[in-house]
């Protein structure tokens, strides 16, 4: 049996994995997965609890967690030369940690501030206030950590450049970069031309009607307008 994953197009969190399994050259089965289907969410709970996707599923094994399906794919499916962890420790590490800050940082309070979005009651503006405060902090630490490097932890593009590319595609068009994060600006143009997340992009494109904020979303994605 081949590898499959469940997944939507919209989701940040689904788009780390699509660029790591075309990064990797790892041939999938790709099973959209609508959780407001009662049917299809009862499947796909009992195969894994807690309901977040995406979930990765290899024979017998069921792979949750987006870092760790990444590491599992480099571990067992990538193509030679196409893994996305370092063999060498300490650069191994920079790619967790950054991995981590912007799961942690960017990703995560980007979440927030769209979920509040889709709550029809019980808003919290104070939580949305600070996490857009988180955002603002990390756009400065990563402009500092960028330096002159190509990609994310490094030159070799890596698993932290498929946390990067959806989790300030996302988070930018809810605080967008400013003067201050020249490099950052730079990385994220670059990022996003990369074949792999472009792949994603237009993979999703369809959906970006359905994105809260879809008018902030860049000119060349914005949904077209109705009528």
């Amino acid at each position: 049996m081949g590898l499959s994953l469940y997944y939507h197009p919209l989701s940040s969190s689904c788009w780390k994995v699509l660029i790591a399994l075309y990064e990797s050259g790892t041939p999938f089965e790709p099973r959209l997965l609508d959780l407001g289907d009662p049917r299809q969410r009862a499947d796909f709970v009992a195969l894994w609890p807690t309901g977040k996707m995406p979930l990765l599923i290899d024979g017998e094994y069921v792979v949750p967690e987006t870092s760790i399906i990444i590491e599992y794919l480099s571990h067992h499916h990538a193509q030679a030369g196409r893994g996305l962890i370092p063999a060498e420790a300490d650069a191994a590490l920079e790619v967790r940690l950054m991995d981590r800050v912007l799961d942690l940082y960017v990703m995560m309070p980007m979440q927030a501030i769209v979920g509040d979005r889709l709550r029809a009651e019980d808003r919290d503006p104070t939580g949305v206030a600070k996490a857009r405060e988180t955002l603002a902090t990390a756009y400065g630490l990563i402009e500092q950590k960028l330096g002159a490097q190509t990609w994310m932890a490094g030159e070799p593009f890596s698993m932290a450049d498929c946390t990067a590319a959806p989790a300030l595609f996302y988070a930018t068009t809810l605080v967008p970069l400013s003067a201050a994060h020249p490099r950052l600006r730079d990385y994220l143009e670059r990022v996003l031309q990369r074949p792999s997340v472009a792949r994603v992009l237009d993979e999703a494109k369809p959906y970006f009607q359905y994105y809260p904020y879809r008018e902030a979303l860049p000119a060349q994605f914005a949904p077209a307008a109705a009528g």
